[in-house]
């Protein structure tokens, strides 16, 4: 797929570069910002896409990482104090100049719960399969990309998932991965509206590239259709593994970290 041109990114930003303080610029992390990587732990994002957020969210009205990592491993790995980070898609809010995210309440109530059923499947078979479990803090998650035997891994994980709904306990998955969660709804989506309200702006946008991110697509929309927001642009990062829909909904495609590079790039010389 051909890179957008200059002119062509510049048409499609429009909407936020002709008033930044009124625009909202909103990310994912993993496979937006930093390339997808065996173990999460390993993620980097380049030092050039840290300083164009930093420029980005001195002259926009708010720029945020919206992230199924924790609130602070987000802005670890970013690196940027000042933007918002809303962690486990939106379980925790990390405000710009704060140091302890805000966490549900009704999220909250069930940590323990997840905790406990994750610590009673992490067996030695698990182990064996080379599934690792990430502590998202609220959400736990279980990776078996890279594992010597991805198949038999994921017939594993998919056992667990089912023993985890029968817990009462809610899953998502995602890119080789499953997410444990409390049966309460939290998605990007729903930290993007916390967001728009707490700085209202006339015109945001989102870059994602995976299952997940559609739910921030749908809170954009849903928020122009409420007149919340009079413009949403939204931004698909195209990659081999991700959702159909992030291509065939978005106003933009660009290819890879190096294609978000470019559209931050547009908005910082806004």
């Amino acid at each position: 797929m051909p890179a957008p041109t200059a002119e062509k990114l510049a048409e499609a930003l429009r909407p936020l570069t002709g008033d930044p303080r009124q625009a909202a610029v909103f990310c994912d992390i993993d496979g937006t910002l930093a390339p997808i990587v065996r173990r999460a732990d390993d993620a980097k994002v380049d030092e050039r896409t840290s300083r164009l957020l930093g420029t980005i969210a001195r002259r926009y009205r708010c720029a945020a990482c919206i992230s199924g990592r924790s609130a602070t491993e987000a802005k670890r790995l970013v690196g940027v104090g000042g933007i918002a980070y809303a962690g486990t898609h939106g379980a925790e809010l990390l405000l710009p100049g704060e140091k302890r995210p805000l966490l549900d309440p009704e999220v909250a109530r069930w940590t323990d719960s997840v905790r406990g059923f994750v610590r009673d499947n992490d067996t030695r078979e698990l182990r064996t399969l080379r599934v690792r479990i990430e502590d998202k803090g609220p959400i736990m998650a279980f990776h078996w990309r890279g594992a010597p035997d991805e198949v038999a891994a994921k017939v594993r994980v998919e056992q667990i998932a089912a023993a985890a709904e029968e817990a009462g306990l809610w899953v998502h998955w995602g890119r080789k991965v499953l997410e444990v969660r409390p049966p309460v709804e939290i998605n990007k989506g729903r930290a993007l509206r916390q967001l728009v309200n707490r700085y209202p702006a006339r015109s945001a946008m989102f870059v994602g590239d995976d299952a997940t991110d559609l739910d921030a697509f749908d809170a954009l929309e849903e928020l122009v259709a409420e007149g919340a927001l009079d413009t949403a642009v939204l931004v698909g990062v195209a990659s081999d593994e991700g959702p159909a829909a992030i291509v065939e909904r978005a106003d933009l495609v660009v290819e890879g970290v190096a294609g978000v590079q470019a559209v931050l790039q547009t908005l910082a010389a806004a």
